[in-house]
């Protein structure tokens, strides 16, 4: 029997009882600045394992923990020196490292689904640093969607594919930045591009001073990376000019759609308005084209979600 998914304010009354049903191994879903999140206690395992059950994910694909600074960070994980750099330039913000387990560590073991890493984040969200302040643990938390559908960047969207299978959404309003983190790994010397996201890779070659190694997509590192993921109920068709007769056409630049990323062709309002018009279109029923995107900038992101949401379903 499913219980109504509760929809708390943003507010300390709202938050304390988010941090209280989590400490009770229920999952609760909160903002971040890319997407909302479904937290669970990542030391619970039974907990970690509500996660899966509820989006209907495959047990290989490991989670992302979230914590509320560096010092929590550090119980769990190894600290290499590029790691502190990293985190010193990109946290708080929408940047995921994965790093060596850390002996003694409590995580569940389903976190990791089986590997000896584990992706962590600090979200700048101010509503998610709140929660996990009053929670003052880690926070296992994939996209609040059933696995390989659309990301939440509402309450609304969340409440869409999810009532009844979680105890709560945290409302804090729309997602900032509308993809997922940019996920970094390490392997000996180089610096790995495990998934694009909203931190773009070119800040990072900056920081780090090379170019950044990309990852073998044929093996599962990190979240994001199976290949029919973001897939809305129909086809869809990448760049198009103009629709079919049968399509939606989501636009770019000067390619009107039926709803358009931006029609400026701006790269961080298109990320921002990405899942949400997906899920508008989605709603709609039936295929969906979409307008040639650029790879630059947040581009190589946007356009890593929309292959993954066009590959062939199993």
């Amino acid at each position: 029997m499913t219980h109504p998914t509760q929809r708390l304010r943003a507010d300390d009354a709202g938050l304390t009882s988010a941090a209280q049903l989590l400490q009770e191994g229920a999952l609760v879903a909160f903002p971040t600045e890319t997407v909302y999140g479904l937290g669970a206690d990542a030391r619970q395992g039974e907990a970690v394992a509500a996660i899966y059950e509820a989006k209907g994910r495959p047990s290989f694909n490991p989670l992302i923990v979230h914590v509320a600074d560096v010092s929590t960070a550090q119980k769990y994980v190894k600290w290499p020196a590029l790691a502190a750099r990293l985190a010193a330039a990109f946290w708080p913000g929408p940047l995921t490292l994965v790093l060596p387990l850390r002996a003694g560590h409590d995580l569940s073991p389903l976190v990791t689904a089986g590997l000896s890493t584990v992706g962590i984040r600090i979200p700048a969200h101010p509503v998610a640093k709140a929660l996990l302040r009053k929670f003052g643990g880690p926070v296992a938390a994939p996209s609040a969607n059933p696995s390989g559908r659309i990301s939440p960047t509402t309450a609304d969207h969340v409440i869409a594919g999810l009532e009844g299978r979680i105890a709560a959404v945290v409302d804090g309003g729309p997602c900032g930045v509308g993809l997922e983190s940019t996920i970094i790994g390490f392997d000996s010397e180089n610096t790995v591009l495990l998934r694009a996201g909203g931190l773009p890779s070119e800040q990072i070659e900056e920081l780090v001073g090379h170019a950044l190694t990309r990852s073998d997509e044929s093996k599962i590192t990190a979240p994001g990376q199976m290949l029919s993921h973001y897939a809305p109920r129909g086809a869809v068709r990448l760049n198009a000019t103009s629709a079919q007769p049968n399509e939606h056409m989501l636009g770019f630049g000067e390619i009107e759609g039926d709803l358009t990323l931006s029609a400026s062709g701006n790269l961080v309002e298109a990320a921002a308005n990405l899942f949400g018009h997906l899920h508008r279109l989605d709603a709609l029923g039936g295929p969906i084209a979409v307008a040639p995107i650029p790879m630059e900038g947040l581009g190589h992101a946007i356009n890593d979600r929309l292959n993954r949401a066009a590959a062939p379903r199993n």
